[in-house]
């Protein structure tokens, strides 16, 4: 008995009998691993590779400005006989350019500064200083805002079909046709206050929806890729632009320049803060964006085929969703949203159809939607920031002196890095955190080896011995079939004197049966059964 007790007590499991128990960990380690798994979740979100993304790509803006800068590579000269001026070109160089950026577009502290101590010569004092110089320092907050307004809507629009699982290249032209239709109801078409504005808004919609549906139709019809047909569409609506601009229905009598004749005023989206600045409603239509975008895609049954589609085109057929029809409505919403952009940008902010109508909007939603991962949320963050990079770079241009490409390498720099996360965490030495069971495949745990085991001869013995048993394909002691009466057991599973016949036997004991499991933890696993393969090719194929 004295040797069984020994094995099962040695056998037995953590906390399972003789009365054990597994003590609670400590306080002090319970908060250890709370805090280890709050930084584990910290360092696998997209979030710390968002951040860590822009730290990069300012970093390596850092050292463009510094290399294009004549008074750093002056002091760079002599840096080992003064190495404090170089280091002080530098931080000065680096700080007065990105200091311009923030005031182009967030605050801009001495402009307020200047305009309050202007009104408080003139007399004025309280509100009447205030409001003035509030509206001078938060003038490039709004011109922020409004270059984010387009942005975000087509953005919205581009993250449907992405999340549909196309790669919809096409915001620059759904954005031109939308514009155009906008444009030409806004300044030839006479119509009543809100009604002008709201059929100008639904015809740039339509618009849009039309050139994007008929990159969906070719998807769904003929199979056509849609990154090719809508960069092809891309081109026909720049140069359908281009040669309405040389028309008289656009242009009208002003032939010179081609620009069309300004919108009504009828048509024209409302300004928010007065003529000094031009925010305008748009702004309310790009939230209204964002909102729709994250009801159609998680709350509408529309939104859930997208999904379906997007994620697995054969199990949506398999549940009777057509991947063709949903290519086609994909494409279709995403050029309405991009068109409703177009609508805004030239209803809002430009009032005319010019040949550059369309700037970079078109392919920067591209970006802000891959940055914001095809949510609300982040595509309003996304649109935001690039706002704010092509605003304050234009400040630092005329500021500092800093030309505004430096602006387009760091956006260019910022999408590089998150489409890379591997690649940012391996930077900030965490790339192990992309691959959390890398270092468990590496070292594999051992696994529990088969061993021969039967049950004696003599049910209910105490002891057994090790000599005394036979293989698997031999006959057991006191049986004369190779099987005794109790069927299969575990080794491991526990015996007592007087159990009764079929109950397992310690484990060593002699006899012919099933395989049994035993840990080789301990180092004294027997050797595996003859024709028994246990390579990890073996192991892992089971």
């Amino acid at each position: 008995m004295s040797t069984l007790s020994e094995t099962g007590a040695a056998g037995s499991a953590p906390g399972v009998g003789a009365g054990a128990a597994d003590a609670p960990p400590p306080s002090e380690e319970r908060a250890e691993t709370a805090l280890a798994r709050t930084l584990q979740s910290i360092a696998r979100s997209d979030l710390l590779v968002v951040v860590m993304s822009f730290v990069f790509a300012f970093l390596i803006g850092s050292v463009l400005i510094v290399i294009a800068d004549e008074e750093v590579r002056t002091t760079l000269g002599y840096f080992f006989a003064r190495p404090s001026d170089a280091l002080t070109a530098i931080w000065q160089s680096v700080t007065h350019a990105y200091g311009a950026m923030f005031r182009g577009a967030v605050f801009d502290g001495p402009g307020f500064s200047r305009v309050a101590e202007d009104v408080r010569e003139a007399g004025g004092s309280g509100t009447y200083v205030l409001f003035p110089a509030l509206a001078a320092g938060l003038r490039p907050l709004t011109e922020t805002l409004t270059v984010a307004t387009p942005l975000i809507i087509a953005a919205a629009g581009m993250a449907v079909s992405f999340r549909a699982g196309l790669f919809n290249i096409g915001g620059t032209g759904q954005l031109i046709v939308g514009a155009m239709a906008a444009g030409y109801v806004g300044f030839a078409v006479q119509l009543p206050v809100v009604l002008h504005l709201l059929v100008a808004l639904l015809a740039g919609v339509l618009a849009g929806a039309v050139w994007g549906g008929i990159a969906g139709f070719l998807k769904a019809r003929f199979g056509a890729n849609e990154v090719i047909s809508t960069i092809m569409l891309n081109w026909i609506a720049t140069y359908l632009l281009f040669f309405a601009l040389k028309t008289t229905a656009f242009t009208g009598a002003n032939q010179s320049q081609p620009t069309s004749p300004s919108v009504g005023e009828n048509a024209t989206l409302p300004l928010l803060l007065g003529s000094g600045f031009r925010l305008h409603a748009g702004l309310f239509l790009a939230a209204g964006a964002a909102v729709l975008l994250w009801w159609l895609m998680s709350r509408s049954t529309l939104g859930f085929h997208f999904r379906a589609v997007g994620s697995n085109p054969r199990a949506a057929r398999v549940a009777g969703i057509s991947p063709a029809r949903t290519a086609f409505l994909v494409l279709a919403v995403a050029g309405a949203l991009v068109g409703l952009a177009g609508a805004v940008h030239v209803l809002g902010t430009e009032r005319r159809l010019t040949e550059g109508v369309a700037g970079n909007i078109g392919f920067d939603a591209i970006t802000v939607a891959l940055l914001g991962r095809s949510g609300p949320v982040g595509i309003v963050l996304a649109g935001l920031l690039f706002a704010a990079l092509s605003t304050g770079g234009r400040f630092m241009e005329t500021n500092q002196g800093v030309p505004l490409d430096l602006v387009q390498v760091i956006q260019v720099l910022v999408v590089l890095f998150i489409a890379a996360p591997p690649l940012v965490r391996t930077l900030i030495g965490l790339r192990r955190i992309d691959h959390p069971g890398a270092g468990a495949r590496r070292t594999r745990r051992p696994r529990a080896v088969e061993v021969p085991a039967t049950v004696g001869a003599a049910a209910g013995a105490s002891t057994a011995s090790a000599t005394s048993g036979t293989t698997a394909d031999g006959p057991a002691a006191g049986g004369s079939d190779g099987s005794s009466s109790g069927g299969a057991h575990r080794a491991d599973a526990p015996v007592d004197g007087g159990a009764p016949p079929g109950d397992a036997p310690p484990a060593g004991a002699s006899g012919t049966g099933t395989h049994a499991r035993q840990d080789p933890s301990d180092g004294t696993a027997p050797a595996p059964e003859r024709g028994e393969d246990t390579t990890d090719a073996q192991e892992d194929h089971r």
